[in-house]
């Protein structure tokens, strides 16, 4: 039997402890750690958190004031979530220790994330009350009215729960319509994301909904940890159709009470808020007919009595007609008595004429016509013989006078004439010329006035009393100090040197 030997721990001797390796220290490690420990409720603050990784896992840290422990919250688990991490919040974790090889780490795998008690809860409820409301989601201005009588209503909730059948029982008391039930979780980590889908999808229909109510009963703020989630809160601010909420008890809150446009202390508040009793309408427009009926009858009665009034203060027929058949009566008596008057004045005055319709009678008659016909012939042809020579006598003075008149007219014209003309001669610039001035011209047979206008080498043209010489601009000082040197023009026979 050999014995055990024993080695010393110096020069090449080997030291009687187990080896292990790295991967077997880590091993025993992480079974040691996982079986003493197992499942575990951690509290502390999450710190480090920056959201998601892109794989879907969750990796942050939990700390109190003196320690800090690593944790990962893996993708599954993650989306099943009921309260998701954020940065700063006290949470209760429970998961299950281990360690990490890779890193000499250990840390807490969470199953199941909790704020860490209502207060903690109520803290987040404020802060995130307070970030939607900085953006104008809870504003009064975004509210609208709700539809009076709505022909179709929209409900979120769920389609098992006592809810729903509140909701149905109460709209059928009041007044029947079309119901539309969008089914969704009231409860659990999927609550917000089943929600605000909902919402969004009464808004995106063919045939919307005139009105939608979200609705669910009461419990505690865990309970109604959905109703406060931002994509829902967005989705209800958002919506083109008056939302109602009806979250809860009336004295639970949600932040959708917040965004809704109007909140509804129960599911079944929210049905009264809706829609109107149909009894209450119907009793209504029973009264309002009542009183339209009665109104027409005591108008009918009203215009009945006046239109009696109106005929007792006519005449009857007799009466408008007596006047008018006795002035009839009496002109039919005048008028016999009348035709025979006239028909013994008409023969009285035939009887009369036809004593003078005798044929010596015609024949003197004529015979008078005749002699004043002949007259009146001798006196026209005299007339007209005294017309023509006053007239000719008028034509002959209007004439002379006529000519006299052009004469004297011709005699003016010409005088004016004549002054206009020497007035024209003493103001030409030919006038000034004879005394010994010239014009000058540029090639344009433009009048030049400075010597600024002309520059050397222009072509330009002289003219005087007697006539117009022409010739180039030299060089040199053209200022009005110094002359300028004219240089005829080559065609000129003149041309015999400088001009000035």
């Amino acid at each position: 039997m050999n014995e055990p030997k024993n080695y010393s721990d110096t020069g090449n001797a080997k030291s009687n402890q187990t080896e292990y390796t790295v991967t077997e220290i880590s091993s025993s490690l992480k079974k040691t750690v996982e079986e003493r420990f197992g499942y575990v409720r951690i509290r502390g603050e999450i710190t480090g958190f920056r959201g998601a990784h892109s794989s879907g896992h969750c990796y942050f840290a939990l700390k109190d004031d003196r320690a800090r422990i690593e944790a990962v919250i893996w993708k599954g688990v993650a989306n099943k979530l009921k309260h998701f991490p954020e940065e700063g919040l006290e949470v209760i974790a429970s998961g299950k220790l281990t360690t990490y090889p890779g890193s000499s780490k250990y840390q807490v795998v969470i199953d199941n994330l909790e704020p860490a008690g209502a207060g903690a809860l109520m803290a987040l409820l404020q802060e995130r009350k307070a970030k939607l409301e900085a953006e104008g989601l809870f504003a009064p201005e975004r509210k609208q009215l709700l539809p009076y009588m709505p022909k179709t209503i929209g409900v979120i909730t769920s389609p098992t729960g006592a809810v729903i059948r509140d909701v149905l029982h109460r709209i059928s008391d009041r007044f029947p319509l079309h119901v539309i039930v969008w089914p969704v979780r009231v409860q659990g980590e999927t609550t917000g994301v089943e929600v605000s889908n909902a919402i969004n999808g009464f808004n995106t229909m063919k045939n919307k909904p005139d009105l939608i109510i979200v609705a669910r009963g009461g419990g505690s703020v865990e309970d109604l940890w959905g109703f406060n989630d931002e994509i829902v809160i967005r989705a209800a601010a958002n919506s083109d159709i008056p939302l109602i909420s009806a979250v809860g008890h009336e004295t639970d809150w949600t932040l959708l009470d917040l965004a809704a446009d109007v909140r509804a202390p129960t599911p079944t508040g929210a049905a009264e808020l809706a829609i109107p009793v149909k009894a209450e309408l119907d009793a209504t427009v029973a009264s309002y007919k009542a009183r339209l009926q009665s109104a027409l009858s005591r108008q009918l009665e009203k215009a009945r009595s006046n239109l009696l009034a109106a005929t007792r203060g006519l005449a009857s027929p007799d009466m408008l007609l007596a006047m008018p058949r006795r002035r009839l009566d009496e002109a039919t008596g005048r008028l016999g008595r009348g035709l025979d008057m006239a028909t013994r004045r008409k023969r009285t005055s035939y009887e009369s004429v036809s004593g003078r319709l005798s044929h010596r009678g015609l024949s003197a008659s004529i015979a008078r016509n005749h002699d004043r016909l002949d007259a009146l012939g001798r006196r026209a042809n005299a007339a007209h013989l005294n017309k023509v020579q006053t007239t000719s006598r008028l034509v002959s003075e209007l004439t002379r006078r006529n000519f006299n008149a052009f004469e004297n007219q011709v005699t003016r014209t010409k005088a004016r004439y004549d002054q206009a003309n020497r007035l024209l001669g003493s103001l030409s610039y030919k006038s000034i010329l004879e005394r010994g001035y010239a014009v000058v011209r540029n090639a344009k047979n433009t009048p030049i006035a400075s010597t600024e206008k002309i520059k050397a080498g222009d072509a330009f043209s002289v003219e005087l009393k007697d006539g117009r010489i022409s010739g180039v601009a030299a060089g040199g000082d053209l200022k009005p100090s110094t002359p300028n040197k004219l240089i005829k023009s080559p065609t000129d026979p003149s041309s015999q040197g400088d001009l000035f």
